[in-house]
């Protein structure tokens, strides 16, 4: 199992939130709460909040790339194997529909084969409290394994 699964099993999602916020500060800018983390899946809820809307009042499209960034992140970090490295390399997106409530990040890698090194493309979907799909992400992640 990987460290930060450990830590994630051990602190629960509250806590384990906050210390990715401390390692990579910027995720803290959308106040996130990682629920669920295991290898191939991973989700945070992102609140609506003044602080991280446009000037049309929805959630800013950065945002929700951060949101893409920390789940698809996450995932891959459990995902790979120990001693195993993540980059990410790139990233594809599409805004579907206007963001106006709290928001979840969901990112599913489990039809990837984390087995292997090279790149993996990660699919995140953002879902409204409606269950509508307002944004959805591809981000390629590098992955070097240890030699």
């Amino acid at each position: 199992m990987s460290q930060a699964l450990d830590m994630f099993n051990m602190a629960g999602a509250e806590q384990f939130s906050k210390m990715v916020c401390q390692m990579a500060p910027y995720f803290s800018t959308i106040n996130p709460t990682l629920s669920t983390l295991r290898p191939g899946y991973a989700e945070a809820q992102i609140p609506f909040r003044r602080e991280i809307t446009n000037h049309l009042g929805t959630i800013h499209a950065i945002a929700l790339c951060n949101a893409a960034e920390l789940v698809a992140g996450t995932m891959t970090d459990v995902s790979i194997p120990k001693g195993g490295r993540w980059i990410p390399k790139g990233m594809t997106v599409e805004y579907l529909a206007k963001a106006k409530t709290d928001v979840t990040a969901i990112a599913d890698g489990s039809g990837l084969d984390w087995s292997t090194a090279g790149d993996k493309i990660v699919t995140v979907d953002v879902l409204d409290t409606a269950g509508l799909k307002v944004f959805t992400a591809r981000i390629t992640m590098n992955v070097k394994l240890a030699e």
